[in-house]
C-alpha cells in the first residue's frame, strides 16, 4: 500500500537519528499547525472537499503520541 507524502515526512522525522526527541516533537507540532491552517482555509472556501487533511492530522497526532508528547494544546478543554 503506497504511503502519503505526510506519512513519508513524519517517518523521516521519526527515524532521523541526528534529531533529538524534542526537535522531532517541535517539527511535528509545526506540521500539525500548518495542516490545521490549511484545513481551516479549506473549510472557509466555497467548496470544501476532504482532500486527506484529516488523515494528515491523524498521522501527525499519532506520531506525537508515539513520542509521548503532550498532544493537548494550551487552553484546550478537557473532558
Amino acid at each position: 500500500m503506497p504511503i502519503t507524502a505526510m506519512e513519508k515526512t513524519v517517518r523521516d522525522i521519526l527515524f532521523d537519528n541526528r534529531m533529538r526527541r524534542n526537535g522531532k516533537i517541535d517539527r511535528l507540532r509545526e506540521l500539525r499547525n500548518e495542516a490545521r491552517g490549511i484545513q481551516r482555509a479549506g473549510s472557509e472556501s466555497a467548496m470544501s472537499a476532504d482532500d486527506g487533511l484529516q488523515d494528515d492530522l491523524r498521522v501527525i497526532e499519532k506520531a506525537l503520541h508515539d513520542l509521548d508528547a503532550d498532544v493537548m494544546e494550551k487552553g484546550a478543554a478537557t473532558l
